[in-house]
């Protein structure tokens, strides 16, 4: 059923910024409402809040696998959005060091919140445990996150294009989780 509900969301996502990339009116509209959450290079392209449907998409497909990889998908797609956020605030805020877009203290804080989420916050959500079936091991917590940091931190490129980290990082932290279950 979330399946179908994430799908639906991306669907009108798709439909909003197609209007939004194709209607001066809708531009016009979008930036009004939510122009100030655009970064610049999203203005001819999809934004990352579709991207990111996208990833949840792909997230809600390998969770019809099985009960544990619904878990999985949890856990990842909630470190991605959580780390990655923590990226951006860290990097604006203290980086220094920049290798390529990003910095490396953004990277540190992504890394650092995805452990402090995974020690602090999962071991309280029962139905999470029950699921994934038990608790989390520290090398699993360690690794989850290292996985989520290193592929948010070094996009993925083929050729010239760069593909968005909100769409294959999820997804490649629930394979991740899945595999060291």
């Amino acid at each position: 059923m979330a399946c179908y509900i994430i799908g639906g969301i991306f669907l009108f996502s798709l439909l909003l910024e197609g209007y939004r990339l194709h209607n001066r009116q809708g531009k016009r509209l979008f930036h009004q409402v939510f122009g100030a959450m655009l970064r610049k290079e999203e203005n001819g392209k999809l934004t990352g809040a579709t991207w990111v449907l996208a990833g949840s998409v792909l997230c809600s497909l390998l969770a019809l696998i099985s009960p544990s990889a619904a878990a999985a998908a949890f856990w990842g797609l909630t470190l991605f959005i959580l780390g990655d956020a923590a990226a951006a605030l860290f990097g604006k805020a203290f980086g220094r060091t920049r290798i390529g877009r990003k910095t490396l203290e953004g990277a540190l804080g992504c890394y650092v919140l995805c452990v402090l989420i995974s020690i602090l916050v999962m071991p309280q959500l029962p139905k999470f445990l029950a699921t994934w079936g038990g608790q989390l091991t520290i090398w699993q917590i360690l690794l989850i996150s290292a996985v989520i940091t290193i592929l948010e931190f070094f996009p993925i490129r083929l050729g010239r294009l760069t593909i968005n980290d909100n769409l294959y990082v999820p997804a490649a932290a629930t394979i991740a989780a899945m595999l060291i279950r």
